[in-house]
């Protein structure tokens, strides 16, 4: 039913009006984002001059890091959570949940309703993210501390339980060791492992919402999303890039829809139903990529 929903033109949401703020300007809710990007994008900067070669260990260990934080959000926030094209079982759920706030995505609640705002009114005045609105940088960066909050009620009142709210008061502390953790392995391990891949896997998601709405010569007010193939190497092949398949069938579990559109989330996904880890998988079959 909430995809159905999504998939409907309800009754938008106030027009965004952060984009006519300062850059610096932040909202009561979420004033501790601008500070916390500029924290770990000046101590990346840092990393990268002091250490620009790492050690292959603390690079692999980042690519990891930056690898299972990617799948929680693409198959735990974004298929499972967002758009109920599957149910985890609880324990993987938790697991990839950790990983996703470990990595910077947020907490699933917080997740969940801003992207399914996104998807109630993609590319119209009530979309929190939209480059053909705002442009680049809002759907980039800036809706991030300027937007205003979505109704948790609204948006996502099947997520009003513990096992989704305990999340975000226990963020903090889960990006508190993510940016000092890697302390006990030494210097470069500190920046690597903490900064530079937050910085990362920061970019990495954003691209999502403002290069993947870009496709040129859309009409104002209308759908705007596109696949994006160099995106893939961002996102180490998990699907996130194929957005335009996304948003022509949101309530899918699969983003890529043939051999040349790679789709580890999906693959994983797979695995995981096969295992008894996942049910209820919305599947597809293999099909022309959307334009």
């Amino acid at each position: 039913m909430i995809n159905a929903a999504l998939e409907q033109s309800p009754e938008h949401e106030p027009a965004q009006r952060g984009w006519e703020w300062p850059w610096w300007r932040t909202t009561r809710h979420d004033f501790i984002i601008l500070p916390w990007f500029i924290l770990i994008h000046v101590t990346a900067l840092i990393g990268l001059i002091l250490f620009p070669l790492p050690g292959w260990r603390i690079l692999v260990g980042a690519i990891a890091l930056a690898w299972i934080g990617g799948l929680g959000t693409t198959v735990c926030y974004h298929r499972a959570l967002a758009h109920r094209s599957l149910k985890l079982h609880p324990a993987l759920s938790a697991a990839l949940t950790f990983f996703a706030v470990f990595n910077g995505s947020g907490s699933p609640v917080t997740w969940t309703a801003s992207h399914r705002v996104h998807h109630a009114s993609a590319d119209t005045p009530g979309d929190v993210s939209s480059p053909a609105l705002y442009g680049f940088w809002w759907a980039h960066l800036r809706w991030l501390w300027q937007a205003e909050a979505p109704s948790i009620e609204r948006y996502c009142p099947d997520l009003n339980r513990l096992q989704y709210r305990i999340w975000k008061p226990l963020q903090p502390a889960i990006l508190t060791l993510a940016y000092f953790g890697g302390l006990y392995f030494g210097p470069a391990a500190f920046f690597w492992l903490g900064s530079i891949r937050l910085v990362f896997a920061l970019h990495a998601q954003c691209f999502v919402n403002s290069v993947c709405h870009m496709e040129p010569n859309t009409p104002f007010g209308q759908d705007s999303s596109r696949n994006v193939g160099w995106l893939a190497l961002m996102h180490f092949f998990q699907g996130e890039n194929w957005h335009r398949n996304h948003h022509a069938r949101p309530s899918l579990a699969r983003l890529g829809w043939n051999w040349r559109q790679p789709d580890i989330g999906y693959a994983l996904i797979c695995l995981f139903e096969k295992l008894g880890l996942a049910s209820n998988v919305r599947h597809a079959p293999a099909t022309n990529a959307a334009p």
